[in-house]
Formats: structure tokens, sequence, C-alpha cells
């Protein structure tokens, strides 16, 4: 036990530090959306570049991984909106931001330092996978149905402007870049390196302090119910429909994906919402449930989390990729 708490214990050290820091006021909350437009804006796409430019093709496109975490998402989604339209009858708007904090993991803020920590190895490259089944699959569907829901069924064109932003989207501009630096094989001068590894390393623990800054101030009443079932189905069904889609990936013809990027599209699953997840809503009139959701689920994660690592530290390939 001690092991696991080794490798979760800092992730949530960082987070209660911004926390801690922005509740006493040595930051304002502004500043951590200052912040957190450095680290979504630079330094999150030089980590995503990095980890794209500096391997080969083969390398990099794990069409096993981008798969299984796309279907167990896309399943996730299904059964989060069949509990939520013929079950609780919630309206088409409020249902599609249900389903966004069910399937939409941080997978920059928080689950690159706990892969970082964990499966090092494959941190990079699965970070970026992550990214490229989020931004240009999942994030701009939920988006297109959340206009659809608001505007109805008439202008179809609105609907489509989340597609339409994706071309000035830093984050998929570094995925372009990235794989285009790989598929022409190109050596990138020292000065460059150097210079996106300087912004890629400021990005893991900078943004556990954002999310630690971002939680200040988030009211509990009214909404905790709500927050609960989005909560559960985030940390258990979200992972546990990625680890299905993985058990199944034979029967379609695919080889066992490797066991440490099996782990890590589990692990990826496991993490809280995306911290953007309440800043997506107020454009919608649900930011009150959604930042008591995203408080609620970052809460829970620490035990979710541990207990999650504690099983997977029984697995031989786990212990040797953390070096146990």
């Amino acid at each position: 036990m001690l092991a696991i708490l080794a490798i979760t214990a800092p992730i949530y050290l960082m987070i209660i530090l911004g926390f801690a820091f922005t509740r006493l006021g040595l930051f304002a909350k502004a500043e951590m959306r200052t912040f957190g437009k450095f680290i979504v804006n630079l330094a999150m796409p030089a980590l995503v570049f990095r980890a794209l430019s500096q391997r080969t093709l083969d390398e990099i496109m794990h069409l096993d991984y981008l798969l299984a975490y796309a279907l167990g998402s896309l399943a996730t989604i299904a059964l989060g909106y069949w509990w939520c339209r013929p079950i609780s009858r919630v309206d088409p708007t409020r249902a599609t931001f249900y389903v966004i904090g069910m399937s939409c993991s941080n997978s920059g803020f928080i689950g690159y330092p706990i892969l970082l920590l964990t499966l090092a190895p494959v941190a990079g490259v699965a970070v970026a996978l992550n990214m490229i089944v989020e931004n240009l699959l999942i994030l701009p569907l939920l988006l297109f149905l959340a206009e659809r829901g608001r505007l109805g069924r008439g202008d179809w064109r609105m609907a489509l402007q989340p597609f339409l932003r994706l071309a000035r989207n830093p984050l998929v501009l570094a995925l372009l870049a990235g794989l285009l630096v790989s598929l022409s094989g190109w050596q990138q001068p020292a000065p460059m390196l150097r210079t996106v590894d300087l912004l890629a390393n400021v990005s893991s623990a900078l943004s556990l302090f954002v999310i630690g800054g971002t939680l200040v101030g988030l009211p509990l009443r009214g909404t905790l119910r709500q927050a609960l079932p989005i909560s559960a189905a985030k940390l258990l069904l979200h992972p546990s429909m990625v680890l299905l889609c993985i058990f199944l990936l034979p029967l379609l013809g695919f080889a066992p994906m490797q066991p440490m990027f099996a782990m890590a599209a589990v692990l990826m699953a496991a993490v809280p919402m995306a911290s953007i997840y309440s800043t997506l809503a107020q454009a919608y009139g649900h930011e009150a449930f959604t930042a008591v959701t995203l408080l609620v689920t970052t809460v829970a994660s620490f035990f979710s989390l541990s207990a999650l690592l504690l099983v997977m530290h029984s697995l031989p390939s786990f212990r040797q990729a953390v070096g146990g």
C-alpha cells in the first residue's frame, strides 16, 4: 500500500498545494485561468509534439489503443444517454453535459502525471493517443450534440462550430505537426528540441497546481445528488468499458494489446473529467452542477485510483514498469 501512496500522494499533494495557496490568497483564482491557458496553449501542445515527433510512426500509431479507448468512450456515452433520456428524462443539452462528465478524461492535467509516475516508458505516447481520441472524436461529437440540443433541429451550421474550431486548436495543431515531423524523419535542431523540452516539462506539476486552484470556491449546495452518478460513471464505468473493449479486440482480429498500453488506457479512463468541464457548461447555463461534479470526482478519484493501482500493482508487468 505504501508503494501505491508513493504514486498517488504526490499527485494529490500538488492539487492540495494549488487549493491551499489559492485559498490563502497567495494566488488569485483568476490567475489559475492564466496558468491554464499557458498549459493548454503552450506546455501541453509541446508535450504532445515531443511525444509524436521524436518517435517513428510505428511507435506512435497503436491502432488497438485508439480503437479500444474510442469504443470504450463511445460505449460510456451510449449508456450515459440511455440513463439520462429514457430513464431519468433529463433534457437533451443537460444530458450531453452528464455524458461529457462521464466520458472525457483529464488526460493532460491528471492522467499524464499519473502515467509519468507509473508507466513512464509509454506516458508520452499514451497521452498523445488520448488527445487524438478526445480532441478529434469525443469532445467535438459531444459539443455537436450540445449545440443540437440547444438549437433544436433547425440550424445545423451553428452545431458544426465545434468541428470548425478544431482547425485553430493548439493541441490539434501540435498533433498534426508531430505526426508530420515523425513521417518526414526531420532531425530537429538542438535549440528547438531544448525549447520543446522546457515547455513540455512544465506541464505536469503546474497542471496539478491549477486543478487545485480551480477547485477553490466551488459550491456544494443543491447539486451533490446530481453529481454522484456522473462521478461514479466517470471513475468506474468509463475504465470498465475501456477494459472490456481491450478484451474484445482479439475478436476483431487484433493481437492482444501490450500490457503497459492496456494499463495506460484503463488508467487514463479512470481519471476525473477534464478541468474545462464546467467552463464548457457555462455557455449552456449548466455550470453549477458541473463544477460540483468536478470537485466531487477529483476528491473521490484519490480513493478509486489508489484502489485501481493497488490491483495493477499485483501484475508483474506493472511492477516491472515502476521498478518494483
